[in-house]
């Protein structure tokens, strides 16, 4: 089942595919379709699949994509949503979001994800300027269930064009840099060549996509908090960095690290200490947590 809202698109414009793979987001969807629908950047696809949510996350969203046709008042975006027959999980429903995309660059937010109205015009302009990159990446926003800002999360160090390598090579290192789908826009025709969401993978599944797109080529890092991470005590963040899975991390962890190891020229001494260093900032996370989300 699928509704469509087509408007006016500006062909003059680099198509550019927002995903939104839904689940279970009715109270918080509308607030990320709002932030898509009002971006600077006009030649945008949305789409919606839910997958097969137990809330009424369909309906609000079908609502919604009712009433723009019927105001208007977004010129040069068109609007989808469909549900998919049965649950595929999350890796299911982000790579079938990934199959619909026709846009030139593609986004994928969750459904509760915030981004600032200029970011996609920022990343496209971009990923024009330097065809090189696989990926154009922005710092993150933290905020809470009620918008309030919590913190933020610096991307790597480094700013411009970097090579993708070294910046995966850092963040094995140190803390994930590279995760996170709302703080990417990426290049079709990198998710193409080299893949989209291991299956295998549950709570660093946009960790390990990025690592690979990084692995390949430049990428391009952009120091400013252009997208909002919503944290919540129920979220799979959370839950790791509450103790609750935070075991079952680490073990993925440890398979990403060895998995990239042979690209990163890392030694089994070095995918231990990668793995140490992980437990500590699921530590720190925790820490985190406790005082700054309710």
């Amino acid at each position: 089942m699928a509704t469509d809202i087509g408007l006016e698109t500006d062909n003059t414009e680099p198509l550019v595919s927002v995903c939104i793979p839904v689940y279970n987001n009715a109270d918080t969807i509308i607030e990320t379709i709002q932030s898509v629908m009002d971006q600077t950047y006009s030649n945008i696809e949305l789409l919606l699949v839910d997958d097969q949510s137990t809330d009424d996350s369909f309906e609000v969203i079908n609502d919604y994509i009712l009433n723009v046709g019927n105001d208007g008042c977004y010129a040069g975006k068109t609007i989808s949503l469909e549900r998919n027959e049965e649950n595929l999980g999350m890796a299911g429903n982000w790579n079938h979001c990934l199959e619909l995309c026709q846009g030139e660059f593609i986004k994928l937010l969750c459904g509760d994800d915030v981004i600032h109205e200029s970011l996609i015009q920022r990343e496209v302009e971009l990923m024009l300027e330097y065809p090189e990159v696989n990926l154009v990446q922005t710092d993150t926003r933290f905020i809470d269930v009620n918008n309030k800002t919590t913190g933020f999360y610096k991307r790597y160090y480094k700013s411009g064009v970097v090579d993708g390598k070294k910046a995966c090579r850092f963040s094995v290192f140190t803390r994930d840099n590279l995760g996170a789908p709302l703080a990417n826009l990426i290049r079709k025709t990198a998710y193409e060549k080299w893949g989209g969401f291991d299956p295998s993978f549950v709570y660093i599944i946009d960790y390990d996509f990025c690592m690979n797109l990084c692995c390949k080529g430049k990428i391009y890092i952009l120091h400013e908090p252009l997208n909002s991470f919503r944290i919540r005590n129920d979220s799979n963040t959370s839950q790791v960095m509450n103790g609750e899975k935070g075991n079952v991390y680490v073990e993925e962890h440890r398979r990403l690290v060895e998995k990239y190891s042979a690209e990163l020229g890392l030694k089994p001494w070095q995918v231990n200490l990668s793995v140490f260093i992980r437990k500590v900032t699921i530590f720190l996370g925790g820490i985190y947590l406790k005082i700054f989300v309710k």
